[in-house]
């Protein structure tokens, strides 16, 4: 089953661990912690950017692969140690005078739940927690996440 999303999609917003990493740390021997990040996932940044979407990524962790992900594609919003991912999602809505055919928020987690049950367009990733795969409405790649995941949903976006 694929991603069907509307042609009038503006803003494409995600959770980033979990979405655009498999969801794990690896921790160094000197205590530096790193994530994998899939080479699809990255280029789903620049093709959108490319295509003229906005993107926007809400991530209740601070992560340097962000930090770089929005230096390199001049990601339009970058939010991180997030905790309550809601009010920041409504802040952008807000910021952007988004209508709900207009975005749509990815998410794997209960932090995303609210964030999720508020997008009229919300996705997530095979491998996302129970409550958030059991949301009314929601879609799920066959990607899992840090696998291309955000990659097929941007691909949804542009009508690839």
């Amino acid at each position: 089953m694929s991603i069907n999303l509307p042609k009038t999609i503006k803003f494409v917003i995600t959770d980033f661990d979990g979405i655009c990493t498999d969801n794990c740390v690896y921790i160094g021997q000197n205590g530096e912690m790193s994530r994998k990040v899939n080479f699809k996932d990255i280029m789903a940044f620049s093709l959108l950017k490319k295509n003229g979407y906005k993107v926007g990524i809400i991530s209740g962790e601070k992560n340097s692969a962000i930090e770089k992900i929005k230096e390199v594609f001049n990601i339009d919003e970058v939010h991180q140690d997030i905790r309550i991912k809601i009010d920041v999602l409504k802040s952008i809505v807000n910021k952007y005078s988004l209508n709900e055919d207009e975005f749509l928020y990815i998410g794997d987690d209960v932090n995303d739940y609210d964030s999720l049950c508020y997008a009229k367009h919300r996705i997530t990733v095979p491998d996302a927690v129970k409550k958030i795969k059991n949301i009314s409405g929601i879609q799920i790649t066959q990607s899992k996440g840090g696998e291309g995941a955000f990659r097929e949903v941007a691909d949804a976006v542009m009508g690839l």
